[in-house]
């Protein structure tokens, strides 16, 4: 069953089309690679999903259920969830602080008065699951670049959601950093349904199964990475390659 349908959407800004007649379609439990060059609108797409922008035109469906006028809050109700190219976590706050708090939203208010006992069931998954649990008592702000970004990853995972949205995560991390978060995404994907924007494509040719390139605002191809890798159109308008420059390296 698809989790996530986009239909014919269209985002203007000031007159120029970042979004221009989109189809996309992500079924139940996919890891799917989203890449193309800046200005592709990559990120306004996920924008569009979480609620930040609002299409011009077009559908966004989540599990049956148009998103078009909800608020971002009530779409993370409703279990998406995202990361931003920049991480956002609390720098003051522990690791096991940040992802609690990120479990609370699903507490009523009248539970914040109450001192809790003890870590909840969906804080030691977090913790497990993006390998921090030596770090749980740490600040935040004391983290590498890489722990940073798996906490925040962790704090969406604290969230229940069943769609995470994730913007460039393995941007400025050392090899290690990126192997560890390949392998962290592919745990992921066995709970969750993962849409990952990357512009990494060594990580995308180790990770990725099905990927979708855009290009000025619209799907060039999908398919799996020998198909898109393989595509002309992607060498030249990605990877900076003319058809001709590809034909030769083919022949050569």
């Amino acid at each position: 069953m698809s989790l996530l349908e986009i239909r014919n959407l269209s985002v203007v800004f000031d007159g120029f089309r970042a979004i221009n007649g989109i189809d996309l379609t992500v079924e139940q439990g996919e890891l799917r690679f989203l890449i193309g060059p800046n200005g592709a609108g990559k990120t306004t797409l996920i924008d569009v999903v979480t609620g930040l922008t609002k299409p011009a035109s077009g559908t966004v469906v989540f599990d049956g259920r148009p998103l078009a006028g909800l608020r971002e809050h009530e779409i993370v109700r409703l279990g998406v969830s995202r990361t931003f190219q920049t991480s956002v976590v609390f720098e003051k706050l522990t690791v096991l602080e940040n992802l609690d708090l990120a479990a609370s939203f699903r507490r009523p208010l009248w539970s914040f008065a109450r001192r809790r006992k003890g870590t909840s069931e969906m804080v030691r998954k977090a913790l497990a699951t993006t390998g921090l649990e030596e770090l749980a008592e740490r600040e935040a702000g004391v983290l590498s670049h890489g722990q940073r970004q798996w906490l925040e990853i962790g704090m969406l995972i604290a969230q229940e959601p069943r769609l995470l949205l994730l913007d460039e995560p393995v941007a400025g991390m050392s090899r290690d950093e990126r192997a560890r978060t390949g392998e962290l995404l592919t745990t992921i994907a066995e709970d969750h349904t993962v849409i990952v924007v990357e512009h990494d494509m060594e990580f995308l040719r180790r990770y990725a199964s099905q990927v979708t390139v855009l290009h000025e605002g619209a799907v060039l191809i999908e398919g799996s990475v020998d198909e898109v890798g393989a595509d002309p159109r992607v060498q030249e308008v990605y990877l900076g390659r003319s058809r001709e420059e590809a034909a030769r390296d083919a022949v050569g």
